[in-house]
């Protein structure tokens, strides 16, 4: 008999390839109906991750962002998911558990149905309160096995982790294959495991396409059971990142699963206002080499969301490197040979680090190391010789259990700092912060906002909530993006003063001006209202006088591209929307009245 295989769309993690920057609200808010007119999605990941720091890195509020955007999917009965990292909850280092328990309870309020919830450690002590808390809230408890390949990660390893989450009261077990690294057997042996000995528990796939096995191993996890894949669009899809839905749902199809239709025009109105997400503004921070697949990443292991950092971190220690190898009477490197030399690294580094699966924040600091260690080497001094205190708090279980055992180097390395190993539970470490920060927020005169949202981002997110509250992140960015569209060439943006439109009434302008001639928008996209193409910072106002030649507004389109509008000569009458409004095909933009 056919088994349904159900979609979800990563479409917040598709823009972990900018490695800094994701879509604005407004833009998600848009795109949104598209995504929901494909038809083809029972859920939709909304947030988690960076998300709430991109938001802040903006200056905009994280918490708008989430309501707004997780909204349009509920009403269209789409269940939506967050993604968080256990022990560090939304950021890189840990957090204290009443920050973790109110997380759920405010994200649960914003509209999040699912807690994806992964340690990079595997450790199950650091999602014991995840499962507990997210459950407490009314979400659904997901959690992750972080996956890699090593000869610590075996199936048996990876359900004794499943057992524990599942006594601790997961509802779903997610494999989180970060790097895509996977092999498609050994994950079609741990999905079926899990459904034979956990029947009731749904089992959803998520497998990056970096070196290239993705494809394969979302067939074999779907022969073996898996409930939910979690899949991308175009302009965004394959690369480092996710296949896209097209190919993987005519490949199960074809396998005789049964799979949901896709809306092609939806289709491919997302993938069109993705890519004007990236003309807009994102593609300035998308590095290149995140649209290609790679089988280096075979090797290392490293997730392909992090190859643009990488890369970034790299050119940043090029010139060092090479004039520590001058200096030594050494070859100078390039830079590919550098990520060679960096990749090849990250191999001997990591069994000796403890195999920690390479996902945020350990697969930076074992990257880190490598890096480091080059350098080091450069200068003619030994591996190991500078190791970060984020990495050594790794190293010593002050994050958790390593899956695997430290080299007796790194151990009398340890030892030799005086430094001491830790075995106890994580959470212990660090102390409940809540009342502080209440403190906090009571002493600049803040609000706590609804459901105290609002605390939380000051408690998660201390020094990018203050600069988000003063305007300095807001200016910060804004700087960036101008340096970058300056060094593109891009046009230089002319703010227009925003255009307050009366409430229009097609029927009341239509008898009160029966000789208007209707102006149409050309084509599907944003309005901006121009009334002379010699005057940028005219705006358009009824009783205007307008002649042929001249633009009584233009509309922007996906791509960037401007048309001008079709100008008659008269007297504008009526004008339907403000500036910036989004304008379908076909629609009624303003009326003129000849003269």
């Amino acid at each position: 008999m056919a088994r349904e295989i159900k979609f979800s769309l990563v479409y917040r993690d598709m823009w972990q390839s900018s490695g800094k920057f994701q879509p604005r609200v407004d833009q998600l808010v848009r795109v949104a109906p598209a995504i929901i007119d494909m038809g083809c999605f029972d859920r939709v990941e909304t947030n988690g991750g960076a998300f709430e720091q991109v938001n802040l890195l903006y200056g905009e509020n994280p918490n708008r962002s989430v309501r707004e955007w997780t909204a349009p999917f509920h009403k269209a009965g789409i269940q939506t998911h967050m993604l968080e990292r256990g022990l560090n909850a939304l950021r890189m280092n840990p957090v204290p558990a009443d920050v973790r328990e109110l997380m759920f309870k405010v994200k649960k309020a914003q509209g999040t149905d699912i807690s994806r919830s992964f340690c990079g450690l595997n450790d199950h002590r650091n999602l014991k309160l995840s499962v507990e808390y997210a459950k407490k809230a009314g979400m659904i408890s997901q959690a992750a096995l972080s996956i890699t390949n090593s000869p610590v990660h075996t199936v048996e390893y990876y359900m004794g982790l499943v057992d524990k989450l599942v006594e601790y009261g997961a509802d779903e077990i997610c494999l989180k294959d970060m790097a895509g690294i996977g092999r498609p057997n050994f994950l079609a042996e741990l999905t079926r495991q899990i459904k034979k000995k956990y029947p009731e528990i749904k089992v959803q796939y998520h497998g990056h396409s970096g070196p290239g096995f993705s494809p394969a191993s979302m067939l074999e996890v779907a022969r073996a059971g898996a409930d939910y894949i979690d899949v991308a669009v175009e302009p965004l899809a394959w690369g480092k990142v996710h296949p896209d839905v097209i190919t993987i749902r005519e490949m199960l199809r074809a396998d005789g699963f049964i799979v949901k239709d896709i809306n092609m025009d939806a289709y491919m109105e997302v993938r069109s206002l993705t890519q004007e997400f990236i003309d807009d503004f994102l593609g300035y921070w998308i590095n290149p080499s995140n649209a290609h697949m790679s089988s280096l990443l075979v090797g290392c292991g490293l997730p392909g969301g992090m190859m643009g950092s990488m890369m970034a971190d790299l050119k940043g220690f090029k010139d060092a490197i090479n004039a520590a190898e001058k200096s030594h009477g050494q070859p100078v490197s390039s830079l590919d040979t550098l990520m060679v030399k960096l990749f090849k690294e990250v191999e001997y580094v990591w069994p000796k680090l403890g195999y920690p699966p390479l996902v945020t924040p350990f697969s930076q600091y074992v990257k880190n190391t490598a890096l480091m260690n080059l350098f080091s080497m450069a200068q003619g001094k030994p591996r190991f010789s500078q190791i970060d205190k984020d990495t050594w708090g790794m190293i010593l279980g002050k994050m958790g259990k390593l899956p695997g055992p430290l080299a007796p180097e790194i151990i009398a390395l340890a030892k030799e700092k005086g430094m001491e190993f830790q075995t106890g539970n994580p959470q212990d470490n660090y102390p409940n912060e809540l009342p502080k920060f209440r403190q906090m927020m009571k002493d600049e005169g803040w609000d706590c906002g609804q459901d105290d949202e609002e605390l939380f981002e000051l408690a998660m997110h201390e020094r990018q909530y203050r600069d988000y509250r003063s305007g300095v992140a807001k200016e910060r960015f804004n700087k960036e993006l101008e340096e970058y569209r300056a060094k593109a060439g891009a046009p230089i943006i002319v703010t227009r003063p925003v255009v307050e439109v009366p409430k229009f009434n097609a029927e009341e302008y239509a008898e009160k001006y029966p000789a208007a001639v209707p102006v149409q928008a050309p084509v599907k996209g944003q309005l901006i209202w121009e009334y002379d193409v010699e005057d940028a910072n005219k705006a358009p106002r009824t009783g205007s006088k307008v002649s042929a030649g001249k633009a009584i507004g233009y509309v922007q389109t996906y791509y960037g591209l401007e048309e001008i509008m079709p100008a008659v000569d008269g007297r504008v009458v009526a004008v339907t929307g403000k500036q910036g409004e989004h304008v379908a095909k076909g629609e009624i933009v303003a009326y003129i009245e000849k003269v």
